[in-house]
């Protein structure tokens, strides 16, 4: 991961963190297979106009999306948080880093301002009160439930984004990739996918060992196993095609549209690959990265000035990613339609502690991004409220909205796949209103 803020952090966080939140094992091999365990599903077919691409985006480190999206019609909100709120929008004249409003009730910190033109123009929603029914506060066990998609089951084979693509046709027939993590190691949530590889930087993705013999080994490969009909060639074959494919991207040289500018930071530039991927139009159907950061448990910082304004630089850092990839992509020209989804393993206490920050908590803010997205609102599943009697253990923002309500319904209406019952093991989700038709 890039651009992260570790010293803040707990320390079950700056392991997780140094460990890039990965298994690391490898992704090529058992990753391009497809799966033997699926039931019988209906596949989903193959269309170049009503799929989306879909790209994932988990915020690591559990985020406060009561400072993203700051809920300042609710008291509460402020009698909790005496030292790191964000002031109304409606504050008294002069008052600085005000919030922005939203629908009277919400509003996007400063940090988060740059995506309000996607708010705007109703392609980006925001759900508030959302995220797992499990309540484990440790960052292993939540982000591992929401990657593979159901809480409290060790047992459950690969992730939800992976298991979408085992039972989907693919978008296009010869491609050698389907998927990539921005990572050195295969995420959980591609897991079982077919023809998903673990991808840090796709501009300079080759076999490991020497650069000077990079070509050679690549050739190598190629004409030893083409021909062959084994699964390990088939991985090999695949390889070398990406290496290929992906060798045929201008990536160094891409040019954005709509006058798009992304940050030179980590997390701009993989937004920024991900446009130019997208873009050639080579057949990749997901993309999964992370931007972390987020485990803030003290001098949080959620406003310029305020102690070191980590949290304040972690959300721009998002929002003017996310802002020029909307501009970039969803406004310009594809092949394909693009849905964003943006989410963390859980939110953060709705009280301040003693040390200016926030510890682990419950409800959180997720997003989801693009033309057939119902945005320019504020989902919740009623607002839970921040009054202490009402809060989770006495400190929580209960969660009312489950976040696979929202994957579900991208996943069927998006991307083109009926298999919910698969991809999100024994939970009937309900659709929520999340897309367009």
């Amino acid at each position: 991961m890039s651009d992260e803020t570790l010293d803040t952090g707990c320390q079950e966080y700056q392991t997780l963190a140094r460990r890039d939140f990965l298994s690391m094992a490898s992704g090529i091999g058992v990753a391009a297979l497809v799966p033997t365990w699926l039931p019988q599903v209906v596949l989903a077919q193959s269309s170049n106009s009503t799929r989306d691409i879909v790209v994932s985006v988990f915020l690591s480190g559990g985020t406060d999306g009561m400072s993203m999206v700051v809920p300042f019609g609710d008291p509460d909100y402020y009698t909790g948080r005496p030292n790191i709120n964000i002031p109304r929008p409606d504050a008294a004249v002069g008052t600085a880093n005000r919030a922005t409003n939203l629908d009277g009730f919400f509003g996007f910190s400063p940090g988060m301002a740059p995506l309000f033109p996607a708010y705007q123009t109703g392609d980006l929603l925001v759900a508030h009160a959302t995220g797992s029914v499990d309540n484990s506060r440790s960052h292993f066990d939540a982000q591992r439930y929401i990657e593979v998609g159901k809480p409290r089951d060790v047992n459950v084979a690969g992730g939800w984004l992976g298991r979408h693509l085992a039972t989907s046709t693919p978008l296009r027939t010869d491609a050698p990739l389907r998927a990539l993590g921005f990572t050195g190691g295969l995420p959980k949530t591609l897991e079982l996918g077919p023809k998903a590889l673990p991808i840090p930087n796709p501009n300079s993705f080759t076999i490991g060992g020497s650069g000077a013999t990079a070509n050679a080994r690549t050739q190598w490969l190629a004409q030893n196993y083409q021909g062959s009909s084994n699964p390990v060639a088939a991985n090999a074959l695949d390889s070398t095609n990406t290496i290929a494919l992906l060798q045929s991207i201008n990536f160094a040289g891409y040019r954005t549209e709509n006058g798009a500018v992304y940050p030179t930071s980590g997390f701009g530039n993989v937004l920024r690959s991900t446009a130019a991927l997208i873009k050639a139009n080579v057949g990749v159907e997901a993309i999964h990265t992370f931007r972390g950061g987020w485990d803030t448990h003290s001098n949080q910082g959620n406003v310029p000035g305020m102690d070191g304004q980590g949290m304040h630089n972690n959300m721009l850092d998002l929002a003017n990613s996310l802002a020029a990839f909307h501009a970039d992509v969803i406004q310009g020209t594809t092949a394909y339609g693009v849905t964003v989804v943006v989410i963390s393993e859980f939110g953060r206490n709705a009280r301040e502690n003693g040390d200016r920050g926030t510890d682990h908590g419950r409800g959180n803010v997720a997003f989801a991004m693009g033309r057939k997205i119902n945005g320019g609102r504020v989902l919740t599943n009623g607002w839970p409220g921040l009054a202490r009697e009402v809060l989770e253990s006495g400190q929580d923002l209960r969660v009312t909205l489950d976040h696979r309500d929202i994957l579900s319904e991208i996943v069927q209406n998006r991307l083109g796949n009926p298999n919910l019952g698969v991809i999100f093991p024994d939970y009937t989700p309900r659709f929520r209103n999340v897309t367009k038709a």
